[in-house]
């Protein structure tokens, strides 16, 4: 999977699962792997929906009626060291329990790493009544640091279209695609309104005030039923985000150099489903327990927070060249290509 195009970060983040201990983790219990795989991954789905809720204003200035631009935007969305980890404390845990005896301890997200290993067990049943419970012990799974990855990026076309005075639609879009075993899509959509349009004066004031608002959708899909990890059906991770952005923006209104600057709030959601079915087999083989799940676990995450940024805008004729930096709880770096009338 590392070999994948980085913008499945979240996906790659959560192929870590997969490919080292989904059985094992299904084998201490749905409410342990449930539990574990929610503070594993929300990070990663908290970088990934600021990343690709970036970039949707390259200027307070909106176009005018009929003027079009379209734009190549990519994202880079940093980790940072609280991101990186989280405290496994094994009193909430039913089963899961650390191999050195320790209580709790800070474990790697899917964005961290665990170094030096952490090793976990749990007890499970024993097929043969009476016998002792056997024990299933395992690594916990890496994160993207331990392969020196620590941004979360995105990438996609834009457009935006002038309608009326001080009013345009913006529209964005990356096209579902797949590669091996994964699948991908984003789109969205969002509206941009000049106040100072309003203004007697606005063709001699020297600064553009607007409001915007946006919204994005991204959808990815892992299927690894073919990858004999664990034995089942239709085995998928199945991601949804739905994202908002409310953004206050203000720019210079100059011939080739412009800055712009503003504050705004991120909401939105992140699902993150296990999906088909899986036959778990846990123990010491000829004694091991056997157990079929179907559909495990969902996880649903509910994000927000305050963000500003602060970028410059290049004008060469039709083409255009921006870049901001955004300040939130993820900070991030956007550039983007222009081309328009």
């Amino acid at each position: 999977m590392k070999k994948l195009c980085i913008a499945f970060t979240l996906l790659i983040a959560t192929n870590s699962i997969a490919q080292q201990n989904l059985e094992d983790l299904l084998a201490a219990g749905i409410e342990d792997a449930q539990r574990f795989t929610s503070s594993y991954i929300a990070p990663a789905a908290e970088a990934m929906m600021y990343s690709t809720s970036n970039g949707w204003i390259q200027t307070a200035e909106s176009k005018k009626p009929l003027r079009f631009e379209i734009s190549f935007v990519a994202n880079a969305t940093f980790s940072n060291d609280e991101s990186q980890r989280f405290l496994l404390n094994t009193n909430d845990y039913n089963n899961l329990q650390f191999r050195d005896g320790s209580t709790s301890k800070m474990v790697a997200t899917a964005l961290g790493e665990n170094d030096p290993e952490i090793r976990v067990f749990a007890e499970v049943d024993n097929i043969v009544p009476g016998m002792p419970r056997q024990e299933v012990e395992f690594e916990l799974p890496q994160g993207l640091a331990s392969a020196n990855v620590n941004i979360v990026p995105s990438a996609f076309l834009q457009a935006r279209l002038g309608l009326f005075k001080g009013a345009e639609i913006k529209a964005r879009y990356f096209p579902k695609v797949e590669q091996e075993d994964v699948k991908l899509g984003l789109y969205g959509v969002g509206l941009q309104y000049e106040f100072t349009k309003l203004l007697p004066a606005d063709k001699i004031f020297p600064v553009a005030i607007a409001g915007v608002v946006g919204y994005t959708h991204l959808d990815a899909n892992y299927d690894f039923t073919d990858t004999d990890i664990i034995d089942g059906e239709n085995q998928q991770f199945d991601v949804q985000q739905n994202s908002y952005v409310f953004q206050l923006q203000a720019s210079t209104k100059l011939p080739i150099f412009n800055v712009y600057g503003g504050v705004g709030y991120l909401t939105g959601t992140s699902d993150f489903g296990v999906l088909g079915t899986y036959q778990v087999r846990a123990g010491i083989p000829l004694l091991e327990n056997t157990s079929t799940f179907t559909n495990p676990f969902s996880i649903s995450q509910k994000i927000s927070g305050v963000r500003a940024n602060v970028g410059a805008h290049l004008k060469l004729g039709f083409f255009k060249f921006n870049v901001d930096y955004t300040l939130s709880e993820f900070n991030s770096l956007s550039a983007g290509l222009n081309f328009g009338i």
